[in-house]
């Protein structure tokens, strides 16, 4: 390979470099250790992974010449290889290699084992679709890297984008303590129910700010792309599949929150047990559904969740007709939460935290008699600003990261 070769790799790597701004940068990239040989991150269509790359390269590299950014799904790698790009970089003074969309590329585990064990002066950062088991990859990755996930941005994320308030994260265990202190600070700066709605419909992806009045129809699209390009990188799906897959999607959007009958909806896509299940726990991957089950649950067990919910509410104002408020309430709890913690379905209440915590959903007329008698009960209510003793606002679930 040549450096005639790799010119059209380095001028789309310059282009996107300049063109990346560093004004907003996701609460991730303060928790990645860069300084690791191998980085993962994964993530749903969106939320922001190549720009976090990009951002490292531009905020670190006075000498681009040092490092390389690459997408896999480049057309230049219908006719080169990722091993001998590696080569390549090794040979001629790149130090750390940027790999973007890593899904794409067949055999990608593997690929990067050989390179981190054949090329030990090269660093590599990757990112690959939120369908991968990327830490339980056929290659054994998990001993040579460090993985991270990126969730959506979360409430607290979108009021620091907007200019509205820089708020710090909280756990949920001083959440719960210390929830009226917080919320006084928060009030101290700004007025978050006259943002959170805003929020609720267009605040979860950060594509949003380049969107305008297109982003519900682009987050569609996302959808779309999720199932037609990465859902086919992950599993071995027929064409037919896929448009079943979308049918699923749409037809649950409509019906959420549900227990899904899965006898009904095979019949109604047409699909055997086994494949409704594997496929409804891909879409719960690729971050389109969320699944409660009464146990943290593994998709490899395929067993029928007892909730479906879509995973956030930007993604209910784009695919469904409809959406209930107190649809939305849930999801956006949901959504927060379980992006940080393990949430499942308790018998009593609407979702149970780390096994710990125990919450009621609801708006202003959400009474705390239903769970006044379990110890670490509270509600999460919606319409308020600031709450007392066990009634926290809703609002404030989103800034736990």
């Amino acid at each position: 390979m040549t450096q005639e070769d790799l010119l059209p790799l380095i001028a789309t790597y310059r282009r996107k470099i300049e063109r990346t701004s560093l004004k907003h940068k996701r609460f991730l990239y303060e928790k990645i250790n860069w300084g690791v040989r191998m980085i993962g991150i994964k993530g749903a269509r969106g939320v922001g992974k190549t720009t976090m790359l990009l951002q490292r390269i531009k905020s670190e590299y006075n000498d681009l010449g040092r490092a390389l950014y690459v997408s896999l799904d480049d057309l230049w790698f219908q006719r080169h290889s990722l091993i001998d790009l590696a080569d390549y970089a090794n040979s001629h003074g790149i130090q750390d290699l940027f790999v973007d969309e890593v899904h794409r590329y067949p055999q990608w585990s593997l690929t990067l084992k050989n390179i981190y064990d054949n090329y030990p002066d090269l660093r590599i950062v990757y990112t690959g679709s939120s369908l991968l088991e990327i830490d339980n990859s056929t290659a054994d990755l998990s001993r040579r890297q460090t993985l991270y996930t990126l969730p959506g941005l979360s409430f607290r994320e979108y009021l620091a984008f907007e200019g509205i308030a820089p708020i710090e994260s909280i756990s949920v265990e001083n959440l719960v303590k210390s929830h009226t202190d917080v919320a006084m600070r928060v009030l101290s700066l700004c007025r978050p129910l006259e943002h959170f709605d805003h929020y609720l419909v267009s605040g979860f992806y950060p594509f949003y700010k380049d969107s305008g009045d297109d982003y519900l129809i682009r987050l569609k699209e996302v959808a779309d792309l999720v199932i037609e390009l990465d859902l086919p990188s992950a599993e071995k799906i027929e064409y037919s599949t896929i448009q079943k897959t979308k049918k699923m999607l749409a037809t649950l959007a409509e019906r959420v929150p549900c227990t899904p009958n899965i006898s009904k909806l095979c019949a109604e896509l047409c699909l055997t047990r086994d494949l409704c299940l594997k496929l409804l726990y891909a879409l719960n991957r690729a971050k389109m559904l969320t699944l409660i089950a009464e146990k943290p649950n593994s998709y490899k067990q395929l067993s029928k969740p007892e909730k479906v919910l879509l995973d956030n509410t930007n993604l209910a104002h784009a695919l469904s007709s409809k959406t209930d408020v107190g649809t939305a309430r849930e999801t956006f709890f949901l959504n927060q939460v379980g992006a940080v913690y393990d949430v499942t379905l308790p018998k009593r209440g609407d979702a149970l935290v780390d096994g710990k915590y125990l919450f009621e959903i609801g708006g202003k007329s959400k009474t705390f008699d239903q769970i006044s008698d379990i110890p670490e009960s509270y509600v999460a209510k919606d319409g308020i600003e600031c709450g007392h003793g066990n009634t926290i606002p809703l609002w404030m679930f989103g800034l736990l990261y």
